[in-house]
């Protein structure tokens, strides 16, 4: 799972709801998940596949069932790579503002 293929499937307003409703640790089914949205059990299932397949939640066969639960692992590999990004940003805009204050500032590393 590549950080592009993890932010390509959080850019869907309907897979960061799915995210969010998994967020609390439990397993929940397709039709748990799909309570309340505007969309088929069907477009839940397929929204699931999209995170599946970018390693941000696990499935699990229960009966007739299949659960879904996240991966926190996967999520933490995002943050950890938002913060480095955040991180060289930071060191950048502070380069940048002592350029423009007139002050010595540190080479880029």
């Amino acid at each position: 799972m590549s950080p592009a293929e993890i932010f390509a499937a959080l850019g869907d307003p309907t897979r960061l709801s799915l995210i969010a409703r998994l967020g609390d640790g439990n397993g929940r089914s397709i039709v748990q998940l799909g309570e309340g949205l505007p969309i088929s059990r069907q477009a839940v299932a397929k929204h699931l596949e999209v995170l599946h397949g970018a390693g941000l939640v696990r499935r699990r066969k229960q009966g007739r069932e299949v659960h879904f639960a996240l991966r926190r692992e996967a999520v933490a590999a995002a943050q950890d790579w938002l913060g480095r990004v955040g991180a060289q940003w930071d060191g950048t805009l502070a380069r940048l503002k002592a350029f423009a204050e007139g002050e010595d500032y540190p080479p880029f590393p």
